[in-house]
């Protein structure tokens, strides 16, 4: 089927696919939910796509992976850097979790990425999405040199 301005979520995860389409048009939705395949993910959103009757014009696409976010939580990926906003470069530490019965939890917390591996740039959105200070993409390129020379 042909969507016009059709809008399209996703979610891969290790068991399955949720996929989820907007058709802008007719105002109406269609959900799919298929087997992911582990070491091809790709394959697992094309079957999502193949569920809801095929997709031929987009409008966009919002992606989101359970896979990504499992492999940082559970240390199995690579060293990883944060480029950030200045002034939240510590957010990641800065959190709950230190006390230990807060909402039942338990355990030490460890950063996703080592202090050295969270650098900052100037940029600044408010609460409204004003941008107050707009991003400086050759800071932004800087910072991420500097991530990758460090084993990022």
């Amino acid at each position: 089927m042909t969507v016009p301005g059709a809008i399209v979520g996703v979610d891969v995860g290790g068991t399955f696919t949720d996929l989820f389409l907007f058709d802008s048009v007719a105002r109406s939705l269609c959900i799919a939910k298929v087997p992911s395949r582990r070491g091809d993910e790709a394959q697992g959103f094309l079957n999502g796509l193949h569920a809801v009757g095929g997709v031929r014009a987009v409008a966009s696409i919002v992606h989101g992976t359970t896979v990504a976010t499992n492999t940082l939580l559970e240390r199995r990926g690579p060293k990883i850097g944060v480029i950030t906003t200045r002034g939240f470069r510590d957010v990641l530490e800065m959190r709950r979790r230190d006390r230990r019965r807060t909402w039942g939890l338990w355990g030490d917390f460890v950063p996703i990425a080592d202090r050295d591996m969270r650098l900052e740039v100037d940029e600044r959105t408010l609460a409204d999405g004003t941008i107050r200070t707009a991003v400086d993409v050759d800071d932004v390129r800087a910072a991420a040199t500097r991530l990758i020379e460090s084993g990022a």
